[in-house]
């Protein structure tokens, strides 16, 4: 299939309101099946005929939970994103972050993800944007050296150690899950207890198993996110 072939195929799946109202969801975030059906009030028949609609025009794709492993979670593909965004500005223009007194953003090891995370949302934000900051469920002993060399690379300030997660700290934020397992505890109130705040999930893969470039890889994708959400005002 040809590049133009391509394009039409996805704005032709675009071309329906539910469909549409899909994607808007996933500019700024991954959702399970089951997390879509509930924020659009869809049965699951319904759901899983527009997602095939969607996967097959390559608007979007599956990634299996490295927790879970009988959950996915879809997301945008990164090319019918930025094709998307450049159509209508999609759910990101509406600043998922407006009125948060900072952003959150959670791993389970506060070792590699949340730490590269908060430190390109804070080198790229402009003003009026909040800060960042980043926590782990159950924080490791230290800063994977893999995530420090990325950030040495990058000019990246990464904290000097894993801090774990708080209540307290949810209070006014943004939480942003980078990790799977770390999603799935919060959702399931495992850390938290029953409390609610606002937030936003990335299935970003742990770097920390495979290590080397996994680690650039990982950035790369933080960095792609973290612009789709716009933290810089473009220039006039």
């Amino acid at each position: 299939m040809s590049s133009l072939e391509s394009r039409a195929a996805r704005h032709a799946a675009l071309a329906d309101v539910t469909r549409l109202a899909v994607v808007d969801l996933l500019a700024a975030q991954d959702a399970s099946p089951r997390e879509i059906a509930e924020r659009l009030g869809l049965g699951s028949n319904l759901l899983a005929h527009h997602l095939a609609v969607l996967e097959r025009a390559g608007v979007v794709e599956r990634r299996r939970s490295e927790a879970d492993r009988r959950r996915s979670y879809v997301r945008l593909v990164d090319e019918a994103a930025a094709e998307q965004a450049g159509v209508d500005g999609g759910a990101a223009a509406q600043a998922p972050w407006a009125g948060a007194a900072s952003l959150l953003f959670v791993c389970t090891g506060n070792s590699a993800r949340s730490q590269l995370a908060a430190a390109i949302w804070n080198s790229h934000r402009g003003d009026g944007v909040p800060p960042a900051r980043s926590a782990g469920t159950h924080p490791a002993e230290r800063v994977d050296p893999g995530a420090v060399d990325v950030a040495v690379r990058r000019g990246l300030r990464l904290a000097e150690r894993p801090v774990g997660l708080v209540p307290g700290d949810l209070d006014d934020a943004l939480v942003v899950t980078v990790c799977d397992a770390a999603h799935e505890e919060l959702a399931a109130g495992a850390v938290t207890g029953s409390l609610e705040w606002s937030t936003l999930h990335w299935s970003v893969p742990d770097p920390v198993p495979v290590g080397g470039e996994a680690f650039e890889a990982a950035a790369d994708e933080l960095e792609r996110r973290i612009h789709r959400l716009r933290p810089v005002k473009d220039p006039a």
